[in-house]
């Protein structure tokens, strides 16, 4: 489900679950235990990277709508479990998005210190990023809300996120979503130059600073009223939501 590369003192962990990285138990505890052994394995940095054209394409929906009960609830917690593990890395994570990244995929990149994505070879099909939950029927928890927010602003994150925006990537890049942009080849090599530059600096007041800095991405993510699963999972089973999913499901297949 995931492959290793090490960079020196960095560490990349690449999404390996052809042909989107869709996002099932499997994958993300895989990604949740890399990333949580990657300090004790000597990493200074870690890199998060996916398919070349997709980052990764969200939760599995398919695979979701095939569980119920507890094992709905083990599937979802799984997903905010990695988000958790990238949150509270006590080393810089940086997202090497090498595609597109919606709904989950985004989450995932939100969770990091930094973001590099790539511009599509194609300037009249940008690869395009974004929480379009609400586009296939989910409200989006507030804890995942505050991640855009710290990113974009207030009013900017609320207009994106009611409408489930998938903003292409030079307009994220220019609305502070992103950090950088690179052609698709570089994009890993970027990522590693800007931890290279980061972990140039004096390594203790670094990391301390940077707990500080980040520590509303762990509460935001940490705090139940914030993520409410259980709030969550009831407006799974809503007919509005059923229905937007199970549509989703019929345009995947064809």
């Amino acid at each position: 489900m995931i492959e290793q590369t090490q960079h020196g003192s960095i560490h990349e962990i690449r999404l390996a679950r052809p042909p989107v990285n869709a996002l099932n138990p499997e994958l993300l505890t895989a990604l949740r235990d890399a990333v949580e052994a990657a300090p004790g394995n000597g990493a200074r940095g870690i890199i998060i990277s996916g398919g070349p054209g997709v980052f990764s394409g969200g939760m599995d929906v398919p695979h979701l709508l095939g569980l119920e009960g507890d094992a709905l609830k083990a599937a979802w917690s799984s997903f905010f479990d990695a988000c958790i593990a990238i949150a509270k890395s006590p080393v810089p994570v940086v997202a090497a998005i090498g595609g597109h990244a919606p709904a989950g995929g985004c989450v995932l990149a939100l969770c990091c210190d930094y973001r590099v994505m790539a511009r599509s070879p194609d300037p009249a099909k940008p690869f395009r990023i974004g929480l379009n939950e609400v586009q296939v029927g989910l409200a989006v928890p507030e804890g995942i809300q505050i991640l855009l927010r710290r990113l974009v602003g207030l009013r900017r994150a609320e207009r994106l996120l009611v409408s489930g925006a998938m903003v292409p990537a030079r307009r994220a890049f220019a609305i502070g979503m992103v950090d950088q942009l690179a052609q698709m080849p570089n994009v890993v090599p970027s990522a590693i130059a800007w931890l290279d530059e980061l972990l140039a600096l004096p390594s203790a007041p670094m990391l301390a600073t940077r707990a500080l800095a980040r520590a509303d991405v762990v509460e935001a993510l940490t705090d139940p009223k914030r993520i409410n699963l259980d709030r969550f999972l009831e407006a799974w089973n809503e007919p509005d939501t059923q229905n937007a999913l199970q549509a989703l499901v019929a345009r995947l297949k064809k």
